[in-house]
């Protein structure tokens, strides 16, 4: 955030008090002592405006997950972390279409994560949790729009932001590995359940999906960016 000298004539978006008077939120958060009550800042991206405890006291009242949410237009500042257990990620092609992708066959992705013991960023530390219906098949287009889908999902998967520790939607469950707001196609050859193809707009919605959580094209861009800077370092090494 930026900090802003003269307020704009509007209310903070957090405690809803007008940004020319203190925050609502004086004293009450870890780490605001250094931070004035009448304190206002500017988002960078965005260019929203609130006060700068309001924001302090929004983060820590959340997971502390090493990202910063707008409150009003939900633009991610930081990076999304979430909490999904240890496992693995495989990918496969294969060379059977999806319906409504005929043109193209299709990538199959495998998730398989083993059960475990919760760890503090859980619901129940030290308590386990199992995994129901693991692996976990799940298909792409093999389409340039499927790659980048595939491209950002190992992004998530690294972040991990595709699975969680919660109560299972369908059954019930508590304390179980469950998805986290991105959906996957579980299903090749059907869309009778909703999971599966042809689904014209899936693509769009899990790019959507990936954005909300943090996971968008510029990522990629920065990965290749420290791809090839990593490259020149080492050529510059070995000269």
């Amino acid at each position: 955030m930026e900090e802003v000298p003269a307020p704009p004539e509007e209310d903070c978006i957090i405690c809803m008090e007008r940004l020319v008077c203190p925050s609502g939120y004086e004293g009450a958060s870890e780490g605001a002592e250094s931070i004035q009550p009448s304190a206002v800042g500017k988002l960078t991206k965005c260019g929203h405006t609130l006060h700068m405890l309001c924001m302090l006291a929004m983060y820590n009242n959340g997971t502390k997950d090493g990202s910063l949410q707008c409150p009003s237009c939900k633009t991610i500042y930081g990076e999304k972390t979430g909490t999904q257990p240890k496992g693995k990620m495989e990918i496969y092609s294969i060379s059977q279409s999806l319906p409504g992708h005929s043109d193209c066959g299709t990538i199959q992705i495998v998730y398989s994560i083993p059960p475990g013991i919760q760890g503090p960023e859980h619901p129940n530390p030290g308590q386990p949790y199992t995994c129901r219906g693991f692996p976990r098949y799940c298909f792409l287009p093999d389409n340039e729009k499927g790659r980048k889908v595939l491209e950002l999902l190992k992004v998530a998967w690294t972040r991990r932001l595709i699975f969680t520790v919660g109560t299972s939607s369908t059954t019930g469950e508590p304390d179980t590995v469950v998805w986290n707001e991105i959906h996957h196609k579980t299903e090749m050859m059907s869309n009778v359940s909703g999971h599966g193809y042809p689904d014209p707009n899936y693509l769009d919605n899990v790019l959507a999906e990936l954005a909300a959580q943090g996971v968008a094209e510029e990522c990629l861009r920065r990965e290749r960016h420290g791809q090839a800077a990593h490259g020149q370092a080492a050529h510059a090494s070995a000269i």
